[in-house]
């Protein structure tokens, strides 16, 4: 096989690969509020898609975890296209990271229905790494398009600090709704916009407890 054959397969994979998972999502999100965020919903989405379990290995080694990373990818992905029609040079770095969480609470909201469930799965202690990935993504996309360029230790407690804000106002507004959510958003940012006030506030454990909070109000609903 020639090299250049050899790259068109793999891009031809890749290019199946995607496109399966893509639709993998689309039946799971469709599924998801009745059957949970579960290996069953992974069975049922593959079965709804037209996949084999084979292929379903192949795609979803880790199952629901894999799933749960596609819809916040997708999320991010919303979000980051919203973004990018905004004149980001005309605001100003607390307007910028406002109209970042709001793009990204807009793409969850597509999916409403869906994120109680998923909270459920990714409170489970041993899904609590990757919903802390998951939010530090998204907190790095939006970082990135406000054009954060730190490299040093800035880099990691703006995104720290960021993740926190996103997932307790995605909370919010998926408990109490659009208005007590901004409130909430305003309140956070006025909170930490000076930055030596992030870092002295900044503690281990206070990401992860606050993903915690979060996941349990958006799973349980305003309390």
């Amino acid at each position: 096989m020639t090299q250049t054959a050899d790259t068109s397969r793999q891009a031809a994979g890749r290019t199946w690969a995607d496109d399966a998972e893509q639709r993998v999502l689309d039946e799971a999100v469709r599924l998801a509020p009745k059957a949970g965020w579960n290996t069953a919903l992974v069975s049922r989405a593959l079965a709804a898609a037209g996949l084999s379990d084979a292929e379903g290995q192949l795609l979803l080694p880790e199952g629901p975890r894999d799933l749960a990373a596609l819809l916040s990818r997708r999320h991010d992905a919303a979000a980051l296209g919203r973004l990018q029609q905004l004149d980001l040079a005309a605001l100003k770095i607390r307007q910028r990271i406002r109209e970042g969480v709001i793009a990204r609470l807009d793409a969850a909201q597509e999916h409403a229905d869906v994120m109680r469930p998923l909270a459920a799965f990714l409170a489970f202690p041993t899904n609590l790494a990757l919903a802390l990935r998951l939010t530090w993504e998204s907190a790095d996309m939006i970082w990135r398009w406000a054009g954060d360029t730190a490299t040093d230790e800035n880099h990691y407690s703006k995104r720290a600090i960021l993740s926190g804000i996103l997932i307790s106002t995605l909370a919010v507004d998926l408990a109490s709704g659009r208005a007590s959510a901004l409130t909430h958003l305003d309140a956070r940012i006025d909170n930490v916009m000076a930055f030596e006030k992030w870092k002295a506030g900044l503690k281990p454990m206070d990401l992860a407890s606050e993903v915690v909070a979060a996941l349990a109000k958006i799973r349980f609903g305003a309390r």
